[in-house]
């Protein structure tokens, strides 16, 4: 049965590979210099906001002053440098969650305090209309798993407009900025290759032939989910029959087939718990690469944890993250590079190779931590709607979305083998522990540990912001009081608010310092719900009506594999996670 089930997966996958268009090599090699590009911030636009096409700032208020006229701009005054956030696509104001819940883990510029207006400056209406960047073109440079950041802000819309995050139903990016497909590749290829790859090899060590197998696999499945979840933005035109986009994001999908309170609640708490979970493994690798690299040094893992820690404080007292985003894509680079440089270094010592290392065999009481690392890696559906809908050509999502999940898999299933067939048995939680020159690899992990420390603010700043607008919008709205001072600095116990969500991250990892085991456990929680369960879910609901029985049963397979590798996942890494607070850190 699992033979079959494999086969079919397998031969899936390369019925894709053969019926899809091979890229132009040309093509590809100038993503990488776009991406730059666009990553240089641009000078007229770090110290204001443009206004939405058709719309000015404040044009509503302005509009019902004149009378409902349109068609006449009036002067606006200057608008002063805002804090910038993380952004979330549209859900309902007055909702309990708190306004907007999906998280677009690649736009930070957003205004985080104007949707906790005081009660003297609400609408007519009753509700708070705060203004936020749309999306740009340079928004999905790197996915937060990837630590990348946009660099340039988009135009200011109105939250109260009948506009989404996309600037329209139809997705439209304001101002008319798009994305062409090989962006678009690149964007997802960086969300799904960050730097957690490191610990692909130690999956082999656990899994054998079946990891390398699940490698492909779930990026098969991965791939297959995005397709579907986008397919859900859709719905045909009554008179023509031709699809139309209603929807705009994950939690809007999320809203119409679980409700639209709990439809939104359950997909904010799934992303701030993956959110806070991957800050703390940001914090868990910086302890295991330093470590690695001074192994016979005074400080232990916790302890270069608690170092390491030090230089994320600051990010409390950061409203922008226009700051470290050429940063991070040139540590973006320099990632691609050091991985370069693995793969070199192992395809050298290949007559040391293990061939009879890797086994078939499968060990059950670690594979499924293996499984939850693979699926945590492929994680990207919770920003593919809006990278769709800021496509110049959306035809050519499928497409795209099938290169860079064929690239990843080819990628990861190579780059975990033959780095376990050079290290074997030995092999490491983070494989750059495994090289033998004291100063090579010192460099590696050093060059990791920076990476990984620009890559904390992006789930941070995300987290924030939707724990903000569940917590902190003010009576009697929730429980607690803004945080923002209406001058956009943050109050004073609102600063020590982010500085303690910084310092539950680096307790969180100082008392769970296990990378591998950890991971594990995100991806076989989050990671099968967001990836796996939920998308195919959506789609049998939304669209069950018109698919035929093989279709259906493939997607309630696939959901049979999200809940059997979360059950089994969360328990085998429970049980690992305690024995190895049993058995202490090897440091």
């Amino acid at each position: 049965m699992k033979l079959s089930i494999v086969g079919h997966i397998r031969m899936a996958f390369l019925n894709n590979l053969r019926s899809a268009p091979l890229p132009p090599v040309k093509s590809i090699l100038n993503v990488a210099l776009q991406t730059a590009r666009q990553t240089i911030p641009s000078k007229q636009k770090q110290n204001g906001y443009e206004e939405a096409a058709g719309e000015s700032f404040g044009g509503a208020a302005a509009g019902a002053g004149d009378g409902g006229s349109s068609g006449v701009r009036s002067p606006q005054p200057p608008v002063p440098p805002r804090p910038q956030n993380v952004h979330f696509a549209e859900s309902d104001v007055a909702s309990d969650v708190g306004g907007t819940t999906e998280m677009n883990p690649l736009n930070p510029f957003t205004n985080p305090k104007a949707y906790y207006q005081e009660t003297g400056t609400e609408q007519a209406d009753g509700t708070n209309h705060y203004q936020e960047t749309g999306f740009n073109q340079g928004d999905f440079e790197n996915g937060y798993q990837a630590g990348g950041y946009p660099p340039r802000q988009g135009s200011v819309q109105s939250f109260g407009s009948d506009s989404t995050f996309a600037g329209g139903c139809e997705g439209e990016a304001p101002g008319g900025a798009k994305i062409n497909e090989y962006q678009a590749a690149w964007n997802v290829t960086n969300a799904i290759q960050g730097m957690f790859i490191v610990s692909l090899p130690f999956a082999v060590l656990r899994g054998g032939y079946w990891a390398i197998i699940a490698m492909v696999g779930i990026a098969h499945i991965c791939c297959y989910t995005g397709k579907i979840l986008v397919q859900c933005l859709y719905e045909p035109d009554p008179q023509t029959g031709e699809p139309v986009r209603v929807r705009d994001s994950y939690v809007a999908i999320a809203k119409v087939c679980f409700g639209k309170r709990i439809g939104a609640r359950v997909v904010s708490i799934a992303q701030i718990i993956e959110l806070l979970m991957t800050c703390i493994l940001y914090v868990v690798v910086c302890g295991d690469l330093m470590a690695g690299s001074f192994p016979d040094g005074a400080l232990d893992t916790r302890s270069w944890m608690m170092l390491c820690g030090i230089f994320l404080l600051p990010l409390a007292f950061l409203k922008s993250l226009h700051h470290v985003s050429l940063l991070s894509f040139w540590c973006t680079m320099s990632h691609l590079l050091i991985n370069a440089i693995i793969v070199g270094y192992c395809l050298l010592e290949i007559g040391d190779w293990g061939w009879s290392k890797v086994k078939w065999r499968m060990d059950f009481e670690n594979f499924p931590i293996s499984l939850g690392v693979i699926v945590f890696s492929y994680t990207s559906q919770i920003f593919l709607p809006t990278l769709e809908g800021n496509m110049e050509d959306r035809s050519k999502f499928n497409w795209m979305l099938d290169w860079s999940h064929i690239a990843a898999a080819a990628f990861k299933a190579l780059f975990g083998y033959i780095c376990f067939l050079t290290f074997q048995n030995d092999t490491q939680q983070v494989i750059t522990n495994n090289l033998h020159s004291p100063g090579f690899k010192g460099l590696v992990n050093f060059c990791l540990v920076i990476k990984a420390i620009l890559s904390y603010p992006l789930p941070f700043f995300a987290a924030c912001e939707l724990l903000e607008r569940a917590f902190f919008r003010g009576r009697p709205k929730t429980i607690f009081p803004v945080v923002w001072e209406l001058d956009g600095e943050l109050k004073v116990w609102g600063l020590a608010w982010r500085l303690a969500v910084i310092l539950g991250t680096i307790m969180m990892a100082i008392f769970i310092p296990h990378f591998s085991i950890l991971m594990g456990f995100i991806g076989s929680f989050t990671g099968t719900m967001l990836s796996f369960i939920w998308p195919c879910y959506f789609h049998l609901k939304l669209k069950g009506h018109l698919l035929d029985q093989k279709q259906r049963a493939y997607n309630y397979f696939i959901i049979f594999l999200g809940v059997l590798f979360c059950v089994v996942g969360i328990y085998d890494s429970g049980t690992a996670l305690i024995h190895a607070f049993e058995i202490g850190l090897p440091f």
